[in-house]
């Protein structure tokens, strides 16, 4: 994919090694490489890639913890109809069109593993200085010198045989600042922070090169959104590195306003929280332990299907999906239904012409953009703008995943089109930053692009409010997420009201694309699919945020952190989350919460829960799926109701059964 501006080499040095094995091997290779220092798109990458570089019409993609390993395969003018698997044999018309495809990778042993792949071809990578944490420097005749990222990954050795290490940090150091470490001179140690300190905060909002414009909310909020909060929590990470200049450090409240002006449309402001209801303190009585079970299995899966290939048995295979998650080999197959795509009572023959449908309504949706010629592009600004922020997306996704990794990826290329064929189908809404990340997983799962585009669709209609520009769903999503953290903890949603923090924007990204940059990959695959089992509440995601800060607030709380440090914090949680752990925790909040019979109506709202209890009804059904018996016993016992209208409080008192309520102002 060609980028929007021509890319500028800062530094390349051709006769930089990798060595392929360790250094007192005696049958030790030596791979050849170019590394290159590249301006582009606003951004800084440094790129190392073999002289003679792997084939790629030809790429063996295995996948970490997948049962399955895939063959990439690039249609070319001699053999433009290559074999595919079968499922996707009506796909073999538009091949014209569709430039990759998938074939199952068939092993003797029946395992895929990496030992497959083209040595060359795995040793190359590429990064975004700002993503680099710091740089090792040794010397044994040549010097060489060894990455870490930011994320923990330390990335090949690199080797100077013939010299040229010094210029490379030098042309380095005119895109990030480099410091020796204090307890290893050896370590270099790579901040931003003194670039962007000498900006004024506001400027540094508005860098050009992060997309940020003087009239920046206007044309795309959205994506200025999304970068600009990424932007000010790297700035404040990089602030906390340097304690030595933390006198200049701005205020919180005057953190907090550039905050609130940075997320459009999500000043919010005490009308628009739900009703009047102001808690304050609730005892919703005693949490329950809540046990996960494994993943469903496919034998289990196959258990659940009658022998036309509907699914029966719908409730209990959803709870199941929610205590266990899902086998990855039944993810391709399951994750279809759970978003939507195949109904659940369709039959084998069904689904199969359903999928043919789908695929013609595909490309020919991806002919409409493919089809348009560089002169019509030039008149149309709009498709401009999403291919160019796409190709600049889609470069920087997931590109340490297996699938994804390495340069010119085939990956790459079919989240491009897959995300461009979306702006086809609705174009209203088009592309806005983030919507790669949501696609990333459901294709490593799918395998096939067609499948991935409409299991992709099914995911935006539920996420769709997330990105429009008024961003109504971001919005209703923190009112919701700071009127729950109420009722659960008073005291901590005190605390950080009171740090300028009440409204929980530290939480945007966990919401905006559900956790997606907070957990492992394979941990987002369970979470997600647990999420669209919809059990055993509505919303349950935003039960997800409120463990993950129950698990975090003693500590906030004693170190008495400020608007600074709790941002800090939270970000710095990225990939030290146990999944199962929070799910455990995020349902016994749901059992606690349910457990209370006189719930603030707002909370019943938030979280689906039916208010009114049926003594007529012998048996219900729970939001499990599971027959159970319905409370019947009267609600009235004592309650004491805060009220707030016109900035003045009342207390009224009501009975209730079930858990004892204290409204105080």
């Amino acid at each position: 994919m060609a980028a929007t501006t021509p890319p500028k080499v800062v530094f390349e040095h051709e006769g930089v090694f990798i060595h392929s094995s360790p250094d007192d091997s005696e049958d030790q290779d030596l791979i050849s490489g170019f590394l290159r220092i590249v301006e582009k798109d606003g951004e800084t990458l440094v790129e190392y890639k073999p002289l003679e570089d792997a084939d790629p019409s030809n790429m063996l993609c295995a996948c970490k913890d997948s049962s399955s390993v895939v063959e990439w395969t690039q249609s070319s003018e001699e053999n433009p109809h290559r074999p595919v698997d079968h499922q996707l044999s009506y796909e073999t018309e538009w091949d014209m069109i569709n430039a990759v495809s998938f074939r199952r990778k068939v092993h003797a042993n029946g395992d895929g593993g990496s030992n497959h792949v083209n040595d060359q071809n795995k040793r190359a990578f590429s990064f975004n200085v700002c993503d680099l944490r710091s740089v090792t420097v040794k010397c044994e005749g040549w010097s060489y010198l060894t990455f870490r990222l930011k994320d923990g990954t330390a990335l090949p050795a690199i080797h100077f045989h013939q010299g040229g290490s010094t210029v490379f940090l030098d042309s380095l150091r005119k895109s990030v600042q480099i410091n020796e470490s204090p307890d290893d001179e050896s370590v270099l140690i790579v901040s931003t922070y003194s670039k962007a300190f000498s900006q004024s905060f506001e400027n540094l909002l508005d860098d050009t090169n992060y997309g940020f414009v003087q009239q920046k909310f206007k044309k795309d909020p959205y994506t200025t959104t999304l970068g600009g909060f990424s932007k000010v929590t790297n700035y404040l990470f990089d602030a906390f590195r340097a304690p030595e200049l933390e006198c200049q450090q701005r205020p919180a409240e005057e953190v907090a306003d550039v905050l609130g002006e940075l997320i459009p449309g999500l000043e919010i402001n005490q009308q628009e929280e739900p009703g009047f209801e102001v808690i304050t303190r609730l005892d919703l009585g005693p949490r329950p332990e809540m046990q996960r079970t494994g993943p469903v299995t496919m034998e289990e899966w196959a258990k659940y299907q009658d022998s036309e290939g509907r699914m029966t048995n719908l409730p209990h295979l959803k709870n199941a999906i929610f205590k266990g998650g899902l086998c990855h080999a039944v993810r391709k197959e399951a994750w279809k239904f759970l978003l939507g795509y195949f109904p659940w009572n369709s039959t084998h023959e069904e689904r199969k012409l359903l999928q043919k449908r789908k695929t013609d309504e595909y490309f020919r949706m991806k002919l409409q953009w493919k089809s348009v010629s560089e002169e019509q592009e030039r008149r149309n600004s709009r498709l401009r703008d999403y291919r160019s922020l796409i190709e600049k997306d889609v470069n920087r996704t997931d590109r340490n995943n297996k699938f994804y990794e390495g340069l010119d990826n085939p990956g790459l290329i079919l989240l491009h089109d897959i995300l461009m064929t979306y702006c086809m189908y609705d174009f209203d809404l088009g592309y806005v930053q983030g919507m790669s990340d949501l696609l990333s997983p459901i294709l490593f799962v799918m395998e096939n692009e067609v499948d991935a585009f409409w299991c992709f669709v099914s995911f935006m209609d539920e996420m769709h409010e997330n990105f429009e520009e008024q961003m109504q769903g971001m919005k209703t999503q923190l009112i919701q997420l700071s009127t729950l953290l109420r009722l659960l903890d008073l005291a901590f949603w005190n605390y950080l009201e009171a740090q300028d923090s009440g409204y929980l924007y530290f939480c945007f990204r966990w919401l905006l694309i559900r956790f997606k940059r907070e957990l492992h990959f394979q941990d987002v695959l369970r979470l997600w699919e647990v999420m669209w089992t919809r059990l055993p509440c509505q919303n349950f995601h935003l039960l997800v945020c409120c463990a993950i800060l129950d698990s975090e607030k003693q500590k906030i709380m004693d170190r008495k952190y400020g608007f600074n440090e709790i941002l800090k914090h939270i970000n710095e949680l990225s990939m030290k989350l146990d999944i199962e752990e929070i799910l455990s925790k995020s349902e016994s909040i749901c059992m606690q919460i349910k457990s209370c019979k006189d719930l603030p109506h707002s909370v019943s709202e938030i979280l689906g829960l039916n208010t009114v209890s049926e003594p007529s009804a012998a048996l219900e059904t729970s939001e499990y799926g599971i027959l159970e018996s319905p409370q019947t016993s009267p609600r009235s016992s004592h309650r004491q109701d805060h009220v707030v209208s016109n900035g003045h409080s009342h207390l009224k008192e009501t009975a209730q059964n079930g858990c004892k309520v204290a409204f105080i102002s």
